[in-house]
């Protein structure tokens, strides 16, 4: 091996033979940095083909849950309507027309509500929201509605009272209360019919 200069403060050169060895150390460095580069980007691109499919399989998931919750909410409508009538009635009304899934159009025919049932008679109008189980949101969003019959009424001369109802299959303690709190008649499904629940000193809102 070839020796190198020790003379004290000079700098130490290395040999050739250690010059070719760091650069074998170093290409094989680089080899090896270039194959973990490659491994990484394919487990990236595995990974994100992953995520993808993941992504594909819940929205499929969100669809199937929605449709699921609409076929619920289609069945309590069918629940719902052959009594509301029958119960509204033992209650002194008389209504003589029930309609399901009314749309509420503007001036230019653009939809801007929609009831899921609509009780009619000469004086009032009860406008009914059905929801497998409602929610406080539900009872907000429907006080919305009940805003919006009251301007197309008052646009058409419509002098007739406005009521408003939630009715559910499922009708939580909390959501009930809220129902009431807001003026609206609570309707409960029992077994194949329903019941109107009304609390005591409840007074119904009238738009």
């Amino acid at each position: 091996m070839a020796q190198t200069s020790s003379i004290p403060g000079k700098t130490r050169i290395p040999a050739p033979e250690e010059i070719w060895a760091i650069l074998e150390e170093t290409a094989k460095l680089q080899n090896e940095l270039r194959e973990s580069m490659k491994e990484t980007d394919k487990r990236m691109k595995e990974t994100d083909k992953r995520m993808k499919d993941t992504d594909k399989q819940m929205k499929e998931t969100d669809k199937k849950i929605g449709e699921l919750g609409n076929r619920f909410g289609e069945l309590a409508e069918h629940l719902v309507t052959p009594s509301i009538n029958e119960k509204f009635n033992e209650m002194g009304f008389s209504f003589d027309t029930t309609s399901q899934n009314q749309k509420i159009t503007d001036s230019t025919g653009r939809t801007i509500a929609e009831i899921d049932i609509l009780l009619e008679d000469g004086d009032v109008v009860i406008a009914v929201e059905v929801k497998t189980k409602p929610l406080q949101k539900d009872v907000d969003e429907h006080i919305k509605r009940m805003e919006v019959l009251r301007r197309r009424a008052d646009a058409r001369s419509d002098k007739r009272k406005f009521r408003g109802a939630i009715a559910g299959a499922i009708m939580t303690s909390s959501t009930r209360d809220y129902a009431h709190k807001n003026g609206f008649y609570v309707i409960e499904q029992t077994g194949d019919t329903v019941r109107i629940n009304i609390p005591p000193r409840f007074k119904p809102r009238e738009w």
